[in-house]
């Protein structure tokens, strides 16, 4: 469902609006689990829950009013992802079982469900409705709205709404900053890499690399060619670019 941006909304900050002169007639992807963690942790009194939802508000309203952008989606992880039947090393954010949700967590959720038509996603995350929509559209007509960095494998444009830095990502780019996370591994959904390895390692590893052919041999090497390894915590890594997909080992014999 494509939301139109084109009702009565309160200006934009003036800072946004002179980031996007590149981009144009963009749909903008919204991050909502960001959004709620983000926003639900500034006001985080269970006697401000009107103030929540008011800051909630103001913050959507300013994002999807971003120069270039004319229509965006918004998107919820739901109660189910497949990637926690996918890990064997150790479980799927595992380490976060006993992270403290923001006090209005819920209500924030349900805002923007009912009040800015944000997707609930079940069976994947948020991030793979995201990436998956960006491959849907025509290049250069998405712009992926998060905070999260885990994102850069997808091309396209991308609008860091804490920085308010506007990029966009080559699919050159994309493939890379996913081998460069095999690398480095994802410590916040407790996804292990290679141990030693950080990212300014992990590039100068990379950094003569230009092809996937020679991206995935770096990377197997640091493995000592354990596939097996290497197919789980891709997978785990991979933001889907089209439904029901699951990341494969690159055909490296051509």
């Amino acid at each position: 469902m494509l939301l139109s941006t084109q009702s009565t909304l309160v200006p934009v900050w003036t800072i946004l609006s002179n980031l996007s002169k590149s981009m144009d007639k963009a749909c903008g992807l919204v991050d909502g689990d960001i959004l709620v963690y983000r926003v639900g942790f500034s006001v985080d009194d269970p006697a401000e829950e009107k103030f929540a939802i008011s800051r909630m508000g103001n913050f959507v309203e300013n994002l999807i009013r971003l120069k270039g952008i004319d229509s965006y989606e918004g998107y919820l992880t739901g109660k189910t992802n497949y990637r926690s039947e996918i890990a064997t090393e150790q479980p799927y954010k595992g380490n976060r079982k006993d992270a403290r949700k923001p006090v209005h967590y819920d209500t924030l959720r349900d805002y923007l469900i009912s009040k800015w038509g944000f997707i609930v996603i079940e069976g994947q995350e948020a991030d793979d409705a995201m990436g998956i929509k960006a491959y849907e559209l025509p290049e250069d007509s998405s712009c992926i709205m998060t905070i999260d960095k885990d994102l850069d494998m997808i091309r396209g444009w991308h609008y860091n709404f804490v920085k308010q830095d506007l990029y966009y990502v080559t699919e050159k780019e994309a493939i890379k900053n996913f081998y460069l996370q095999l690398l480095t591994g994802d410590r916040v959904d407790n996804i292990p890499g290679i141990k030693g390895i950080g990212p300014v390692k992990a590039n100068k590893i990379l950094e003569n690399c230009t092809t996937e052919k020679s991206l995935f041999k770096a990377v197997s090497e640091k493995y000592d060619h354990d596939l097996d390894k290497i197919t789980e915590r891709g997978r785990l890594l991979w933001i889907r670019r089209e439904e029901n997909q699951l990341w494969q080992l690159p055909n490296t014999s051509q």
